[in-house]
């Protein structure tokens, strides 16, 4: 029984640390995407998303948004920070 319970736990883990690495790789690629789409530096782009809620929106949803097509995933994350007062 125990065996068993180590082994589902391992299992988790490994789960986890899929999902993570799976995230991480899909925000490392959509910042810059999004800051290319919108003609401005990487940096500018992360404290843009930030300032009007597409950095909380990404990190909440980004399981959905990786499905989408990248350019539809862009103009998601854009239409949340125009919605909470970013620029057009």
């Amino acid at each position: 029984m125990y065996l068993c319970t180590l082994i589902d736990k391992q299992m988790e883990e490994k789960v986890m640390d899929k999902t993570i690495s799976d995230k991480i790789s899909f925000i490392s690629f959509i910042v810059p995407a999004f800051a290319e789409a919108y003609k401005m530096p990487v940096p500018a782009a992360f404290k843009y998303l930030k300032k009007y809620g597409g950095w909380d929106f990404l990190n909440k949803h980004w399981w959905a948004l990786h499905t989408d097509n990248d350019i539809w995933a862009i103009h998601d994350i854009y239409q949340i920070c125009y919605k909470n007062g970013g620029m057009r």
